[in-house]
This record gives structure tokens, C-alpha cells and sequence, in this order.
């Protein structure tokens, strides 16, 4: 939720045909994320695949960025593009790796490219235009070259959310693709200056509405809004999709799935980074010895450095850097909702919360979910995503609970408040910051009770 002056990328032109044939590319499975219920490990190879783009000497990469209050977003210069086929011929994963200033926290970004009966294309979530990124798609996509002449135009750029890190990036990609609609978000708003889209290049846009069956896209995806005003120094808006035909729910930062391993676009030197014992593992050790030792590169390494990064990000101060792997692993492997998100966010607005959640797992039937961070896609049920609210029906009360229809949810209500209860120690931080944040009226307290 921070704002700043957003510096559009230089503009690029895809490659010629004799250009884009030199550049190298490898190509590895990766399977998708399947919560245990639903594992499905041959169907999971089936349905993705990774392609790295790696042109030679890391060319096509670069991409200025020093904004972002009160931290900018790195990398700063340069961003690598990986892309990952979820459903064959229709569904793409792009990815970059998207840094916390000059931290050594990263996490990866996500943009999904879906493409449409017309031929054209549906950008969710633009990642920075890079000439790799836009080399990827051009390149390597049958039938899906996002150039015009080829016949798989980019029809439509949609912003579904309010949030700066994905805001940054709608007018720089839009701007590749001119003849393209952008839509974002209703209830756009930054901070500390409340700047207009148009600051951040995104001119002539349209406002995404709530079950809109006049979208261009209605007979293919469905959207449904929350909207919290009420929440505090701005609302939190987030826009579902959902993709009928693959039966795939489009999320931003509702929920998370934090793999086991890190994303294959965070780079070997930030996991190195995170796993040397500085400053923060110092402070957030529980008053161990930390040692001063060498990282030296090997597995062991690049698996702290990323538990060490999850920890951060989902916690921002947790109890122990110097040892992350038991609370990694009570945060990792499962469908989510980020600590963050939950204490800061959703716990001020259960009914609104609640009411979205309901009517996405009531109409659309989903059995993945694609977010924007973390792993993707993941194979869960519509039960699966009402679990991981479960917290939800703590703060609407036993009232609420006992009036839902069905045992069932019931049953998932109960599994859900074991599954959001993050270990203590690390909520520490979060909910102190929480604490401080409402008693300043930066956000506002939970807004407990349903409208008669």
C-alpha cells in the first residue's frame, strides 16, 4: 500500500524474426500446487510447463525503477522474465522478481495471460514490459504472439487492484500495446499524495464493476469487487476473475500458497543475501548468538535465504530470523490468507469480506486458483478457498456461524480458525503494528456486527 512517482520504462520494439531465433531458451517441468486433498502429480505435469527466457548475456532485461514510498521496489535495472503454461493453449503464468528496496527480501510478481475465443488476449496483473517479457510472449506462444499483424492481439490490460506494485506497470505495458482497453480497479488511491492513475500513465481507462455482464469479457470471465472504505487511510479493493471454460479463479492478494521451494525467477545472489546472518537475523534471533560466518552457495543456503524471506514478508517482524524453519513450515504448503492481509485488512470488514467470499465460492465453480505472489496455479476446491476464511467467523460471532446453511461450513469454519492460527511469536510484531495504526486512526477497528 505505498505510493510514489512511477518512471515508465524505456519503449521497445519486439525483436526481428533473425534476433529472436539466436536468443536461447530452456525448458524444465514444474508441476502445480496441490493442496494433499487434491494432489494430482500427473495431471499437475500435464498442465504445466516452464519456459525460461534466457537471452544471451541477460540482454532485454533492463527496467528502471526507483520508485516506491517509503522503500522503492528493486530490482532496480534489471528483471528477468519466466513463463510457466498453466492450461495448454489458454492460460499463461509470467513472472519476474519483485525486491523490497535495498533489502534482501524478495518475493515474485505474477501476471496471467489468458487467451480469449476472439484469439485475443486478457493481461491480469501487467509484470514490468521488459524486451524479454515482450520477446517471451512474441517469440515462443503458438498462436499467441502479442502482435497485432499475427492475429492474437492483447485485447484488454486490467489493474485489479489499488495496490502500487501492481499499479506501477499498467501504463509503461499498455503503452506497448496502444490499441489495447485498460480497465482497473474502481476506488484507485496512493500514498502519502492521493495521485491520479494518469500520474502513473494509465490514461483512458475503464472502471471494473461489480458482476458486470456488459464487460467485453462477460461471456467468458465473470468479476465480482470488494470494496472496503472502511478499512482506513484508503479502501482495499481487490477484483475475482473467473475463467468459465478452465473453471480457474483469478485472485491478487486474497489468498497465497507458499511453496516449499523458492519461485524459480528469484535470482541465486537475494537468496544468498537473505541467508547471511545481518542486521535483522541480529535483532530477531530471540537473543541467540549469531554467528559471523561465510555463506557459501549451496542448497542448504538458498533454502534459508528463502524461509527467511517468507517470514519477513508474511510477518514483517518475526520472532526468529536466525532459525525460520519451524515457523516456515506451520506458514508454508497451504491455501492462505497473509498475516498481513488478515490483521490489517480483512479482520476490519468480516461481513464485507465474508459476503465476497460467499458469493465467488456460491457461483463460480473453481477448482484453481491463480494469485499474484507465491505459487501458482493451485489445485484446490471451493472448500479449500472457504477454509482459509475460516478466521472470518470468529469475528461475525456465533450468531452468524450457526445461521450458514450447511454442517459442512461449519465444519470448514472450524478448520479454517486452526488454520489462521499463525504461531504467536511471530504475530508479535503485526499486531502491534495494528495496535499502533488504529490508535493513530491510520486503520480503523473491526467493524463487528451485521446490518439488521
Amino acid at each position: 500500500m505505498v505510493a510514489a512517482i512511477a518512471v515508465p520504462s524505456p519503449t521497445y520494439s519486439p525483436l526481428p524474426s533473425r534476433e529472436l531465433n539466436s536468443a536461447l531458451f530452456s525448458a524444465s517441468p514444474l508441476k502445480a500446487v496441490s493442496l494433499p486433498v487434491k494432489l494430482n502429480r500427473r495431471k499437475a505435469r500435464n498442465e504445466v510447463r516452464l519456459i525460461v527466457a534466457a537471452a544471451a548475456g541477460g540482454g532485454g532485461r533492463f527496467y528502471f525503477n526507483f520508485t516506491g514510498f517509503p522503500f522503492p521496489l528493486g530490482p532496480f535495472l534489471n528483471r528477468r522474465t519466466l513463463r510457466y503454461e498453466a492450461v495448454k493453449d489458454t492460460i499463461w503464468l509470467f513472472e519476474q522478481e519483485q525486491a523490497l528496496g535495498f533489502s534482501s527480501v524478495s518475493t515474485n510478481i505474477r501476471m496471467t495471460v489468458i487467451k480469449l475465443k476472439s484469439g485475443g488476449l486478457f493481461v491480469h496483473a501487467p509484470i514490468a514490459p521488459t524486451q524479454e517479457c515482450i520477446q517471451v510472449l512474441y517469440q515462443r506462444l503458438p498462436c499467441l504472439h502479442l502482435v497485432k499483424e499475427l492475429g492474437c492481439p492483447v485485447e484488454y490490460i486490467v489493474l485489479p487492484t489499488f495496490a502500487y506494485e501492481h499499479k506501477i506497470f499498467v501504463g509503461p505495458f499498455s503503452r506497448k500495446f496502444p490499441e489495447a482497453q485498460v480497465w482497473v480497479a474502481p476506488r484507485q488511491w496512493s500514498w502519502p499524495l492521493n495521485l491520479p492513475l494518469e500520474f502513473f500513465g494509465v490514461f483512458r481507462s475503464k472502471t471494473l464493476k461489480d458482476e458486470d455482464t456488459s464487460a467485453p469479457w462477460a461471456d467468458e470471465i465473470e468479476q465480482k469487487v470488494l470494496s472496503c472504505p472502511e478499512v482506513g487511510i484508503g479502501p482495499y479493493v481487490e477484483v475475482a476473475f473467473y475463467h468459465k471454460r478452465t473453471r480457474t479463479l483469478l485472485v491478487t492478494d486474497a489468498v497465497i500458497y507458499v511453496p516449499r521451494q523458492p519461485p524459480e525467477c528469484i535470482s541465486k545472489d537475494s537468496l544468498l543475501a537473505s541467508a547471511k546472518n545481518g542486521l535483522a537475523v541480529k535483532l530477531l534471533s530471540k537473543g541467540k548468538e549469531v554467528p559471523e560466518e561465510p555463506v557459501v552457495d549451496n542448497k542448504t543456503n538458498r533454502q534459508k535465504g528463502w524461509e527467511r524471506m517468507v517470514l519477513q514478508i508474511l510477518f514483517l517482524g518475526p520472532s526468529n530470523l536466525l532459525e525460520p524453519n519451524a515457523s516456515f513450515s506451520q506458514m508454508s504448503q497451504k491455501l492462505i490468507v497473509s498475516p498481513i492481509v488478515k490483521t490489517l485488512v480483512f479482520s476490519k470488514v468480516p461481513e464485507k469480506v465474508r459476503d465476497w467470499i460467499d458469493r465467488i465460492t456460491q457461483d463460480w465453480r473453481f477448482n484453481r486458483i491463480i494469485p499474484a505472489h507465491f505459487a501458482a496455479p493451485i489445485n484446490v476446491s471451493r472448500s479449500d478457498f472457504l477454509t482459509a476464511f475460516g478466521f472470518l467467523d470468529d469475528l461475525l460471532g456465533e450468531s452468524y456461524v450457526a445461521a450458514r446453511p450447511s454442517l459442512s461450513l461449519l465444519f470448514m469454519s472450524l478448520l479454517g480458525k486452526a488454520a489462521s492460527n499463525f504461531p504467536p511469536d511471530d504475530m508479535r510484531t503485526l499486531s502491534s503494528l495494528d495496535q499502533f495504526l488504529v490508535s493513530v486512526g491510520a486503520v480503523k477497528k473491526t467493524v463487528s456486527g451485521r446490518k439488521k
